[in-house]
């Protein structure tokens, strides 16, 4: 008698917005992970290239990391085991008990931009319709909300990257702001690698000289929260040394005077005096520049976060418009996704005020188009929301305002929220906290129920990745027994909320509903199938007929605004929100790390990975070091208005002198989002994680 070896499945990593191909084989009986991870070579984004997260990304799915049964809060404060009879009825009847006591907005829900465009879709439907909430938002704000409000302002239109990574090694310059890929992504480092051995110049602005700034043929050091000033002081010396693509400018655009006005008020001079960044560097990154033939711009989370963020991502797209470097082949902006689903989780309807395919909540025509889908009535759905940090502080208050219940599925703002410290005395305060994740979070142990729910090996579900590739993550392993999919659950919620509208639980059942909602919008799917999915390497959106090939590549022809043209943005510089004093004398900054992802709720649980990234550290100059009389390793206190973290020491010189780096992925004293201000943009609503003044103390 002969055996045969199961096939490996080919499906997609859980972490970044990559979303590499990998193939997962099953392992021996015993083995303490059900699947190996493999090399899948055939798909065009990684080629087989795997980062040290996506090699041990099995390791998630071992018994003693992830949740394999509900929890609830005993009388004594302690997490028990429940069945999912009860804790499914508790929910429901604290959920319905809030909404009848004090409103259908104080129930609020919190979602995660790792959730599958399924899970992303029907939580917007769960929150409006079996809930009738206006309350929902989800932690993508706290990624690229800045980029997709700059480029929605610009294009007409927001998708990550409109075109290909593959086209990056073909564009003549690259600027690439406030991004590390080389640790936050790394198998995306080769097309940089590449374009450089094309003859291309890649210039990196960072505060820091990262793994990836050593890459850089120039790197551009700017004092944090003076990117804005930076690149209008770009555009300044593209209008000084005519390299302005007039022609362009002329047929493809609108609003150049205003933006030529405020770089005109942006001399070198000026410009390195608020940067820092040297005149003649200055010079030579508006060269490369103004004179390539084809160039693109990427910025990621050092512009973004900041409380001008929307407005500083403008002046980026202003640069790239004035140099005729947008909607032509090989060039244009393009911002760098953080989270795995970062785009689709908020193309289809968690963020406050949209609805599925891209749709404003408040458009009458797209309220009743998602209605008929739904089977509502129009009316009955709820307007805007309160977005990611103004829905968490508003946790547990009294008074009409307050929420009083809460959601959270596939977030862990304990950690990653801004002035962390003050979010998580809000949770404290709610009457009901219920956590959907894989693992216990910091965020699910201050829970009144806890639900496990599937993770990525063990369920079926579309992503959408950084360049608006819709791809089929396959199961590959069955869950534990005790564990449900998000989708069950929250068909479970709606049927005991006696909800208006059906829910269903089995992901292209979903899908199929989510292609009819968004047919017509921005973010169409409508012509996708996961026959098609599971036949192809992904399909870019827009995908309006099953006929059509997608669009890999966006504004070739037109933007997408009214009139087809490109909007300049009327922006000027203006300083972060909280600067430098006597009392609180230098800049931090944060970031994240190779071996750790996000908040680490799933990473720290990996050994190889906490083996190689431990715990947080404070990075500082050797004359700041030398100043405070610190030696490396030695613990050193961050404090800002918000409050203290602890951790060791590492001095570099790869940082400026009057900034301090700390990542963001570990709880407990060494949590840097302790420190971070949340004041936010005013159009994106994004908080300024990327800046703040701090004071630095021996301990």
């Amino acid at each position: 008698m002969t055996t045969t070896t199961p096939a490996a499945t080919a499906t997609h990593c859980p972490y970044c917005s990559l979303q590499c191909g990998m193939l997962l084989a099953p392992t021996a009986i015993g083995s303490a992970v059900p699947v190996q991870v493999r090399e899948r070579a055939d798909f065009p984004v990684n080629r087989g290239a795997l980062c040290g997260k996506g090699q041990n990304a099995a390791a998630l799915l071992a018994p003693g990391v992830r949740l394999s049964t509900p929890l609830v809060r005993t009388g004594g404060g302690e997490l028990r085991a429940a069945t999912w009879a009860e804790v499914l009825d508790r929910v429901a009847a604290g959920l319905a008990a809030i909404r009848a006591e004090h409103g259908a907005d104080a129930v609020g829900v919190f979602g995660g931009g790792g959730l599958t465009n399924e899970k992303a879709y029907q939580l917007g439907k769960f929150a409006r319709v079996a809930l009738g909430t206006a309350t929902i938002d989800y932690n993508g704000r706290f990624c690229m909300s800045s980029a997709a409000a700059a480029g929605r302002l610009a294009f007409g239109l927001d998708r990550g990257l409109p075109f290909p990574l593959a086209d990056i090694p073909h564009t003549e310059c690259l600027i690439l702001v406030g991004a590390n890929p080389a640790e936050t992504m790394p198998p995306a480092l080769r097309y940089f690698r590449e374009l450089r051995e094309n003859g291309g110049t890649l210039i990196v602005v960072d505060p820091r000289r990262t793994r990836t700034a050593e890459q850089a043929d120039l790197h551009l050091q700017p004092v944090p929260g003076t990117d804005l000033a930076l690149a209008l002081g770009l555009l300044h010396l593209l209008i000084a040394d005519q390299t302005v693509d007039a022609d362009f400018v002329a047929e493809r655009t609108t609003g150049f005077e205003s933006a030529r006005a405020a770089a005109m008020a942006h001399w070198p001079e000026r410009v390195e005096s608020v940067t820092g960044v040297p005149v003649s560097q200055l010079r030579e990154a508006a060269r490369h520049f103004g004179r390539a033939r084809t160039g693109m711009v990427l910025t990621a989370r050092g512009p973004e976060q900041q409380s001008k963020g929307t407005d500083t991502v403008g002046a980026w797209i202003n640069l790239c418009l004035a140099a005729g470097k947008a909607g032509r082949p090989y060039s244009g902006y393009g911002c760098l996704t953080g989270q795995g689903n970062g785009q689709g989780g908020r193309e289809h309807g968690q963020k406050a005020d949209q609805l599925p395919g891209y749709r404003s909540i408040e458009d009458p025509a797209a309220r009743a188009h998602v209605a008929a889908v739904w089977g509502v009535d129009p009316d009955t759905l709820p307007r805007s929301g309160r977005s990611a940090y103004e829905l968490l502080d508003s946790l547990g208050r009294p008074g009409p305002d307050g929420v009083r219940a809460l959601l959270v599925m596939g977030s862990n703002p304990v950690v990653s929220a801004p002035r962390a410290a003050h979010i998580t005395a809000r949770l404290r305060e709610l009457e009901l906290l219920v956590v959907c994740d894989a693992v216990l979070s910091e965020t699910a142990q201050l829970a009144d129920v806890v639900l496990p729910s599937t993770q990525w090996a063990e369920e079926t579900g579309t992503m959408t990745n950084l360049e608006g590739r819709v791809i089929l993550r396959r199961q590959a392993v069955a869950p534990p027994p005790g564990v449900r999919s998000d989708l069950w659950i929250m068909r479970a919620l709606a049927e005991r909320l006696d909800s208006q509208a059906e829910f269903d639980d089995d992901p292209e059942t979903v899908f199929a509903e989510l292609r009819r909602a968004s047919a017509g919008g921005q973010a169409d799917y409508a012509g996708l199938d996961y026959q098609r999915l599971r036949a192809e390497d992904g399909v870019f959106w827009p995908c309006p007929a099953e006929d059509h090939p997608g669009t890999p590549r966006l504004f070739l022809d037109r933007f997408a605004t009214p009139d087809g043209r490109a909007r300049f943005a009327p922006v000027t510089h203006r300083p972060a929100a909280e600067q430098p004093d006597q009392e609180y004398p230098l800049y931090l900054t944060t970031g994240r790390v190779l071996a750790q992802y996000q908040s680490g709720a799933q990473t720290r649980r990996v050994a190889e990975l906490t083996a190689a990234a431990p715990g947080p550290f404070v990075e500082l100059h050797p004359r700041l070091a030398a100043r405070l009389e610190v030696t490396d390793g030695e613990p050193l206190a961050v404090v800002s208005r918000r409050g203290r973290a602890v951790a060791p020491a590492r001095i570099t010189d790869a940082i400026r002198p009057d900034t301090v780096f700390m990542p963001f992925h570990w709880s407990g004293a060494g949590r840097a989002n302790t420190l971070t201000n949340p004041a936010l943009d005013p159009t994106s609503k994004m908080p300024e994680f990327k800046v703040c003044a701090v004071r630095v103390e021996k301990v």
